[in-house]
C-alpha cells in the first residue's frame, strides 16, 4: 500500500497581510478533500506590521510545526520573508515570493517571483496581496513548474472556499476572486 501524499507548507509575511486568512483557506480546501490538517502560527507583534509566520502541514502528522529544513514549500507575502523563514525549506523545496525578481540568486530552493504589490496596485485592491500570491502558487504548482503537482488543492478547490466562507459578502467575495485569478493568471506557462 502506497503512503497518502504529505505537504508541509510555510506561509511568512506581517501582521494585515492576511497570512492567517489564506492559511485557512488552504486548510479548508484540504478538509474538502478529505485530507487531515495542522495549523499552527506565530504572530510577532503583528497588530504593528511584525512578523507573522504559518505552518500548514497536509497529511498524516502528529505535531503542527513544520522543522527547519522539512518546508516543500514558503509562499512569502513578503521579499524578506524568503531571508528570514527559507530556513524552513527541504533541498529542492519551492517558494513563491512577493517581489521582482533579483538579478542573481544562489539559492538552492525553486523559487517564483511575482510582483503582487504591483498588481494590487493596478487593481486598486492592496488588501488583495495575499490572495494574489495563492493564486499564483496553486496555478504554478498546477503547472508543473515544481517538479509536479506539488500543492494538494486547485485554484477552483479555493474559490469554492472562498464562496462558502463569503456568503453574503458580495463585494468582498467578488474582489476576492478576482485577486485570485490575477495571481493565477500571472502564473508561469506549462
Amino acid at each position: 500500500m502506497q503512503a497518502a501524499p504529505t505537504y508541509q507548507i510555510v506561509i511568512s509575511g506581517v501582521g494585515g497581510q492576511g497570512v492567517l486568512f489564506i492559511t485557512r483557506l488552504l486548510a479548508e480546501a484540504a478538509i474538502q478533500n478529505g485530507l487531515p490538517v495542522f495549523t499552527s502560527e506565530t504572530h510577532g507583534m503583528a497588530q504593528r506590521g511584525g512578523t507573522v509566520i504559518s505552518h500548514l502541514k497536509i497529511g498524516d502528522f502528529v505535531s503542527p510545526l513544520i522543522s527547519p529544513g522539512n518546508a516543500d514549500g514558503l509562499i512569502a507575502l513578503k521579499a524578506e520573508s524568503l531571508v528570514q523563514h527559507g530556513g524552513y525549506l527541504k533541498p529542492g523545496g519551492w517558494a513563491v515570493i512577493n517581489g521582482p525578481a533579483p538579478q542573481t540568486t544562489e539559492e538552492t530552493a525553486a523559487l517564483y517571483y511575482l510582483d503582487a504589490d504591483q498588481i494590487a496596485r493596478e487593481m486598486d485592491d492592496p488588501r488583495s496581496v495575499n490572495l494574489i500570491m495563492l493564486g499564483f502558487a496553486l496555478s504554478t504548482a498546477r503547472r508543473g513548474a515544481f517538479g509536479h503537482d506539488l500543492l494538494y488543492c486547485t485554484p477552483h478547490d479555493v474559490e469554492s472556499v472562498l464562496e462558502n466562507r463569503l456568503k453574503g459578502k458580495n463585494h468582498r467575495r467578488q474582489s476576492s476572486l478576482r485577486a485570485l485569478k490575477a495571481g493565477a493568471d500571472s502564473a508561469l506557462p506549462a
